[in-house]
């Protein structure tokens, strides 16, 4: 039986989960200025009306850029399922010990995984732990929203 309060302010685990939603959110779209910035950091424009100066050409294969643009699409692999899963887990009215810090967890690890991957490389296991928490923490809520809808 869904509770309408589980959707409401008072909800702590709502909450908390609207605030990390909002912080994912936003964490999307910086990736996208920062794909910009690289772009022009590197002159490295994919569409010919965006080039700075005649003298410059389409280019494609810059690795900065691509690493970030890798970066962006990882984020938008894994957060936009957090952000369908993390609503409905909440709807399952979870543990708000444990739910608040599954949301955490994946936001923090999102965060660290742009860090690592596209601010400042760090080599291996740096990346594939910040990928394995968040991906951990979804697939677990995902799991929990399954056994709870009973279906």
């Amino acid at each position: 039986m869904l509770h309408p309060e589980l959707i409401s302010m008072e909800n702590e685990v709502f909450r908390v989960y609207l605030g990390w939603t909002a912080v994912l959110v936003i964490k999307i779209f910086a990736m996208s200025i920062l794909t910009g910035l690289t772009r022009f950091a590197t002159a490295t424009f994919a569409n010919p009306e965006d080039l700075l100066s005649p003298k410059l050409k389409v280019k494609f294969d810059d690795p900065n850029v691509e690493r970030v643009r890798r970066a962006h699409r990882n984020d938008l692999e894994n957060i936009v399922p957090f952000l369908i899963i993390g609503l409905l887990y909440t709807l399952t009215n979870p543990s708000a010990f444990l739910a608040i810090n599954l949301f955490r967890a994946v936001g923090i690890a999102r965060i660290v995984h742009t860090l690592v991957y596209a601010v400042v490389v760090i080599p291996q296991p740096a990346r594939a732990l910040s990928f394995f928490v968040a991906a951990g923490a979804t697939v677990y809520m995902a799991f929990q929203v399954m056994v709870t809808a009973a279906f």
